[in-house]
């Protein structure tokens, strides 16, 4: 689940400077074993709101790339879905076993010690309950159940939003946004693949599936009437739309020229290993691509408006816009003779810029 990428300078405010983050925090309590790494990418729109991820990595630096990357990611979400807010995440390091009440609890005083500059939700291996033990120690966390007043898992809000990116993808493709017939290869059964299969499922989709736990994928492909594949076999299916809601950085130098497909869209963050050497090799191919932070940012438009005092339906709304901005993206990237990310980047950073500008003065 480590969305990997060449770092150009190993240094610690080297990385920090390369992506330009406004703050990164580093937690650590010996009692409770809590190792984690606060990323504030940027805050201009708003208070930094990103989901707390908890992961097994590699080494600390691994870390600090993931959440680097993360939380710039974020802060692009937020700007082009129109959201008052900035890009943040978090990630906790150490195996799901690790996770205590305690544990839980101590990481949520440091995310209340930023006095609301950022907000957590939860995101990979963390759970609404988990944010209930966060919410004990701080205000600024969403996310939370239903039953607390909270906006509950965000999960089918992200594919929803990932579900009308790809139909406006497969338009600017096939000419037609329907889905029905398209063979349709989905790379991560979580909670957001599994319910973008079922919206897939009920277009007539043909699917194919694939995931890193094979029980998964046999449940999933028993379940959607879909054909299973070995984890690394997927890139290779002759299939009109390609999906990756797993890992990141599966778009790269191996992967890409195996693709047999017209349309990239799926709900996996920083898909790209690198932004602008495979967003126009994707071009050069002839397929479309569906930038990532763009379509899957339904899940924080519903903690966003958890946050606002909206609702699950308000939600909804907000997220079929994806729709349409991903057609501007896709005609702004085709008139500039650019790639579809460096546009939607290009449209993100455009409004951060204009409504610093409108904040210059007190």
């Amino acid at each position: 689940m480590v969305e990997t990428q060449v770092v150009t300078d190993s240094s610690l405010f080297g990385q920090i400077a390369e992506h330009q983050h406004e703050q990164v925090v580093f937690c650590h309590d010996h009692e409770t074993g809590l190792r984690a790494i606060i990323g504030i990418h940027n805050t201009v729109l708003g208070p930094a709101l990103g989901g707390t991820r908890m992961w097994h990595y590699a080494s600390d630096a691994e870390a600090l790339n993931d959440v680097l990357r993360l939380s710039r990611g974020m802060t692009y979400k937020a700007a082009i879905s129109g959201l008052n807010l900035g890009g943040g995440k978090a990630v906790i390091i150490g195996d799901v076993g690790m996770k205590t009440e305690a544990l839980l609890r101590k990481f949520g005083r440091f995310v209340q010690n930023l006095n609301g500059k950022y907000i957590t939700a939860e995101d990979v291996n963390m759970t609404t309950r988990d944010m209930e033990f966060i919410r004990m120690e701080t205000k600024h966390v969403s996310g939370l159940p239903e039953s607390m007043g909270g906006s509950g898992d965000p999960s089918p809000v992200t594919a929803y939003g990932t579900y009308v990116g790809m139909k406006a993808a497969a338009k600017r493709a096939f000419g037609s946004d329907s889905l029905a017939g398209k063979r349709i290869a989905v790379q991560g059964m979580g909670h957001v693949g599994t319910y973008l299969l079922e919206y897939l499922q009920k277009e007539g989709a043909q699917l194919i599936v694939s995931d890193y736990y094979e029980d998964r994928a046999l449940d999933a492909a028993n379940r959607f009437g879909a054909q299973m594949v070995g984890l690394n076999e997927i890139y290779d299916q002759d299939v009109d739309i390609y999906s990756p809601c797993a890992l990141g950085a599966t778009l790269n130098d191996d992967t890409i020229p195996r693709l047999k497909c017209q349309v990239v869209a799926g709900c996996a963050n920083n898909q790209l290993a690198n932004e602008n050497i495979h967003g126009p090799e994707l071009v050069r191919r002839g397929i479309v691509y569906a930038p990532d932070f763009l379509i899957n940012a339904g899940g924080l438009i519903n903690v966003y408006s958890e946050v606002v005092g909206g609702n699950r339906e308000a939600a909804l709304i907000q997220t079929e816009k994806i729709y349409d901005i991903t057609t501007q993206v896709l005609n702004k990237a085709e008139q500039e003779g650019s790639h579809p990310q460096a546009a939607a980047t290009r449209q993100a950073e455009e409004r951060i810029a204009a409504i610093g500008k409108v904040k210059s003065t007190y």
